[in-house]
């Protein structure tokens, strides 16, 4: 799965970016407030805009430092799958509870210098597992290799029953990167400056996904 992020889009023309990427799996939209991390983007309002001007299913990362209150909004607005940092929600299982009820996958990410070890237990809740390959807060970040340890545990995790989600990356996925993270075991790919850095960003995202499907055959 491709996923798109938003971040590396022209903000003045969000709904002909979206057009852009029409057969993408998901559309990935970084939530950021400035105080969990350094960098203010977009909010509830504009997501639900968003939501009224395409079909691709809505994938919302919340880089926000109260997951707990405001999470819940996005999965009534409508979004397809939502995440919260886990170094940022004070009540994960009740978050990933709501979220879920109100009609929503609930996604868990931790940053590239978080352990996955304590937290192994908590992702039964969760649908989606987000691997931060960047620190997050700003796109164009290069590739932080070393968080595929985590992916690859996870995946072993899932194919051995112990875990039932999807594990998504973001963070520095490319035409250089995505073999790496593909073999690890990802499921979803968040790729911005590849797609939207592109001439044609739907072929960009139809070349990104091609390339994580023949990896993961090669390495199966």
């Amino acid at each position: 799965m491709i996923a798109p992020s938003i971040l590396s889009a022209d903000f003045a023309r969000l709904a002909d970016e979206l057009a852009a990427i029409e057969g993408s799996d998901w559309v990935h939209v970084d939530v950021m407030d400035a105080h969990f991390v350094p960098n203010l983007t977009l909010g509830l309002p504009v997501v639900e805009a968003l939501l009224k001007a395409t079909s691709i299913p809505m994938d919302c990362h919340l880089m926000i430092s109260d997951p707990d209150r405001w999470a819940v909004g996005y999965a009534e607005a409508g979004a397809h799958n939502v995440t919260v940092h886990v170094e940022a929600a004070k009540d994960p299982v009740r978050i990933a509870r709501d979220l879920r009820a109100a009609g929503a996958k609930a996604g868990l990410s931790i940053k590239p210098g978080t352990p996955l070890e304590p937290y192994v237990e908590l992702l039964r809740e969760f649908d989606t597992l987000l691997v931060m390959s960047v620190e997050p807060g700003f796109g164009g970040q290069g590739f932080i290799a070393d968080v595929l340890d985590k992916v690859r545990t996870v995946r072993n995790l899932v194919d051995t029953g112990h875990l039932n989600l999807l594990v998504e990356i973001d963070g520095g996925i490319n035409r250089d990167t995505i073999e790496q993270a593909a073999e690890a075991g990802v499921d979803c790919f968040v790729a911005g400056s590849a797609v939207y850095g592109a001439s044609d960003p739907g072929k960009a995202v139809a070349a990104l996904r091609e390339q994580a499907r023949n990896a993961n055959h090669r390495f199966a």
